[in-house]
């Protein structure tokens, strides 16, 4: 039974993607002193009885390096939506004007450049910790197949494997901080 093993890597693989491609949401909601529309994803909207994302009940631009403007579809949600960024924890200060909200972006001090950085550094360890759990599953799935009858040879070479899956995503999201990083401390 356990000659014919097949680790599924593809599987693996997939997860670890799932990983990187979470931090990389994550990163982009992060303030770096330039606009983006991305920073107002995880912005929600107390919109017709339900939780809506920004972007479903307007639309959101960059028209300048230091400005978003988000043109509101529904004059009643203006209110709504002004709310929601102002309660969001972003620190940005809305200013109507008619259906149309703009947010200019404040410079960040030096200060806040740190605490961005290190929360960049924990969404990072958080992507290597999710990892990390992937390769043990890989590895559980090996252990149980040498437990049923896989030779030493090819336990070893499964394994190595999954290490080296496992080591090139997490250079991927070494170097992915190290340019966030990079990022939030420009000035």
């Amino acid at each position: 039974m356990a000659e014919d093993f097949i680790l599924d890597t593809d599987d693996l693989q997939r997860r670890m993607d799932g990983s990187m491609a979470s931090l990389r949401t994550e990163f982009a909601s992060l303030r770096t002193g330039r606009a983006s529309a991305s920073m107002l994803e995880p912005v929600m909207v107390d919109a017709y009885g339900s939780m809506t994302p920004i972007n479903q009940v307007g639309t959101v631009n960059v028209p300048e390096p230091r400005m978003v403007t988000i043109n509101v579809w529904d004059k009643g949600l203006v209110g709504k939506v002004e709310k929601a960024i102002r309660e969001s924890g972003l620190g940005i200060n809305p200013q109507l004007n008619g259906t149309i909200i703009m947010l200019p972006i404040p410079e960040l001090n030096e200060e806040r450049r740190r605490e961005l950085s290190k929360v960049a550094g924990t969404y990072a360890e958080n992507a290597r910790i999710s990892v990390r759990n992937i390769r043990r599953d890989g590895m559980d799935q090996i252990k149980k197949a040498k437990a049923d009858g896989m030779s030493e040879d090819d336990q070893k070479l499964w394994e190595q494997e999954v290490q080296d899956m496992t080591d090139a995503q997490i250079k991927l999201i070494d170097d992915a901080l190290d340019k966030k990083q990079e990022e939030i401390m420009q000035v």
